[in-house]
């Protein structure tokens, strides 16, 4: 596993919810794992992995993600389809 794409998974993870990650690391982090993502015209992404799926809205301006609850939506997701972050 790439160490950056282990880094972003840790983010998505951190207490207090993280704000302001990058889509765009988090989509590489992702698709690393396997996950098909794809973006329909109305801005969101359709993130299918392990046979689960999970639509999130993103970013208008620049690319990060900076909504709490989108954060820990992803979060729930990654958890239920055993996405976690390596223990140190």
């Amino acid at each position: 596993m790439s160490h950056k794409h282990e880094a972003m998974i840790e983010k998505i993870y951190a207490h207090p919810i993280s704000t302001n990650l990058d889509w765009t690391k988090i989509q590489h982090a992702l698709e690393h794992y396997g996950a098909e993502i794809e973006i329909t015209a109305s801005n969101r992404a359709k993130i299918v992995l392990n046979g689960a799926e999970f639509v999130m809205s993103l970013p208008h301006h620049g690319h990060e993600i900076s909504d709490k609850t989108e954060i820990s939506q992803l979060r729930h997701f990654l958890e239920s389809v055993g996405v976690k972050p390596h223990a140190h």
